[in-house]
């Protein structure tokens, strides 16, 4: 593994290029990337980036954003079939519909979504500025796509807002139910519950704390809490275990793991930048139209 690193290493040296890890991705792939963390601050990182490639260790609309972000750089998603069952069950017509069935109503699309679908929309979101992204907008109705449980969550905290929800969920995350949270606060009392609010709205009512990968290792490095039970997918619990090796931190449930981010290895990393696997690309005319969305949402302090 230490040849594969040092090559791995070298050809992004050579290539100029960036590496960027979602917070859900193996481990080693985490230590090879340049920067990691959630959606939003990758966003960021990728309108930023001063580099010839990107490496984008992730899922594909992870990708596409970047590429949208940064139309004069190679993008690479080592993974070609690494998708989001999320993205996948809103298309850009459900969207045109919502929007002939509510017209006047601004669309808010998720970042877990196809660059169609934010060609569509009026302004993106990701889970760590979704309330403050709605609460900017001046309309009291707002169609939100495609996750009904964030959407749920959003509309929860700001109740002068009538969210049209698209019923689409995070496969991952809907495996949790209130009787898991029930069980775990019976095995550990002193414990504290961390969700994601792509969970159902029952079990972010129950938990002690809910927000994006980012807020949830952030909330678990400063909780004294003696144990932490983590409600999101497993690839966030080797940040939380370095911020204090000494406590338990557990998973609400054996099933929190995303086939889909756990696609990447350090194999294909490294056949990206050695074979330009695989370059994404995205239509002129849909990146033009959904980089519009993208910038909104980074524009929203």
């Amino acid at each position: 593994m230490d040849e594969l690193i040092r090559e791995i290493r070298k050809r992004k040296q050579d290539r100029n290029a960036l590496i960027l890890a979602h917070n859900y991705q193996r481990d080693e792939v985490q230590a090879v990337a340049d920067h990691v963390g959630d959606s939003f601050y990758l966003s960021k990182i990728a309108a930023q980036a001063e580099c010839d490639t990107i490496v984008f260790a992730g899922v594909r609309f992870m990708a596409e954003t970047a590429k949208i972000l940064s139309p004069a750089k190679t993008v690479l998603l080592p993974e070609p079939d690494a998708g989001c069952p999320l993205a996948d069950t809103v298309a850009a017509a459900d969207v045109a519909a919502l929007k002939r069935l509510h017209p006047g109503a601004p669309v808010v699309c998720y970042i877990n979504s196809s660059a169609a679908v934010k060609a569509l929309s009026d302004i993106c979101c990701t889970s760590a500025n979704t309330v403050k992204v709605v609460a900017s907008l001046p309309d009291a109705k707002v169609i939100f796509v495609p996750d009904a449980n964030l959407g749920a969550y959003v509309a929860g905290r700001l109740p002068g807002k009538e969210l049209v929800l698209w019923k689409g969920a995070c496969a991952t995350h809907a495996k949790i139910t209130p009787r898991d949270i029930l069980a775990a606060r019976e095995k550990h009392p002193a414990a504290k519950i961390l969700v994601h609010p792509e969970c159902a709205p029952a079990v972010v009512k129950m938990a002690d704390f809910a927000g994006s990968t980012a807020d949830i290792i952030r909330y678990a490095a400063a909780s004294p809490a003696p144990v932490l039970l983590i409600g999101t997918e497993a690839g966030v619990l080797s940040a939380i275990k370095a911020s204090r090796p000494d406590r338990q931190v557990l998973l609400l449930h054996p099933g929190l793991v995303c086939p889909d981010m756990k696609k990447t290895r350090l194999e294909s990393v490294r056949d990206a930048l050695l074979h330009d696997r695989h370059q994404v690309s995205v239509d002129a005319a849909v990146a033009d139209k959904a980089r519009q969305a993208i910038t909104r949402m980074l524009g929203v302090v």
